[in-house]
């Protein structure tokens, strides 16, 4: 949490301006926790993250925000330090600040053509970044981890044991394929509705670039589509024809365009569960990985689910 003399020392070094107070706007994520700082010379967004590695702090993101925002892409522009630094060391936190933008709540009812055209432009963004592609998007979890899983929750008593029993088929399945890239740029990597959001202007805007890397762009619209096209063809046709129609280079013609999706999936869902399954953790966060482990349950990505959207795509 930050407490008031941080604020102070935030401002000066970002050059907010003064009188800085918290208005009680904030957001939790699964990296970190924005609040919304305000000052003489307005709003802004400023972020911590739980826990940060040498790589998360290497500003790549950051440029790649930026280079988007240039680009024309509605993202929210990073505030750089009187320095020219992304972070700033805040007693023992690293903080970052970005404008404030007005988004709305995760929405997977967007106008899906609006949708294609957001990720075709960021897949054009002249942008050479140096992260590497990362096992999270690449590699399967594999029959054998989802078994000992499973075998451990049905033990420990899990609320979602039963459910996961019975779909440890169907991950198995999507797992089986997984392909390497085809083609490599930086993307953002997490193109979910909670960070591809409606705004209160209109329109959609593009948070949480920190997990920006090397990917497919393909695989990575493969995501977008799972995520938004919300069990309806004619959704996921629009949201592909407007993303290639706006040049968009990605494509999604065959089981394997999906290898990223089915690999992020897998592994959030077994860090989910791994979560449950950690007497450390508190209470109220166990209770939160139960709804996270549903929404992998009630919506898979399973073989079906794949073969549906490439007919739709065609």
């Amino acid at each position: 949490m930050l407490l008031p003399d941080d604020l102070e020392e935030v401002a000066r070094s970002y050059g907010l301006g003064a009188d800085p107070r918290l208005t009680g706007t904030v957001e939790r994520g699964e990296q970190g926790q924005v609040w919304q700082l305000e000052t003489e010379l307005g709003l802004w967004a400023i972020k911590t993250s739980f826990a940060l590695d040498e790589e998360q702090l290497d500003g790549e993101d950051a440029a790649f925000q930026t280079a988007a925002h240039g680009a024309g892409v509605t993202v929210p522009a990073v505030v750089l330090t009187g320095a020219g630094e992304v972070f700033a060391k805040v007693g023992d936190t690293h903080v970052r600040v970005y404008e404030w933008v007005d988004i709305g709540r995760p929405d997977k009812a967007l106008d899906p053509g609006e949708v294609g055209r957001l990720v075709a432009a960021m897949h054009r963004v002249p942008f050479t970044g140096r992260r590497p592609e990362d096992p999270w998007y690449t590699e399967p979890v594999g029959a054998p981890a989802w078994d000992r899983l499973i075998e451990e929750l049905i033990a420990e008593g899990a609320p979602f044991a039963a459910d996961m029993a019975a779909l440890r088929d169907g991950l198995v399945g999507a797992e089986s394929v997984i392909e390497p890239a085809r083609e490599l740029r930086t993307c953002h990597r997490d193109l979910w509705a909670d960070n591809l959001r409606p705004t209160a202007s209109g329109g959609m805007c593009v948070i949480d670039w920190e997990n920006c890397g090397l990917a497919d762009p393909g695989q990575e619209l493969s995501g977008v589509l799972f995520e938004f096209w919300r069990g309806e063809q004619d959704r996921a046709r629009e949201l592909y024809r407007e993303y290639r129609r706006c040049g968009g280079p990605g494509c999604v013609d065959r089981r394997g365009s999906f290898s990223m999706t089915v690999a992020q999936l897998g592994h959030i869902t077994e860090i989910s569960c791994r979560a449950w399954l950690d007497p450390s953790e508190p209470e109220e966060e166990r209770r939160r990985q139960v709804g996270r482990v549903a929404e992998c349950v009630d919506e898979p990505l399973t073989l079906a689910v794949i073969d549906e959207l490439l007919e739709a795509v065609g």
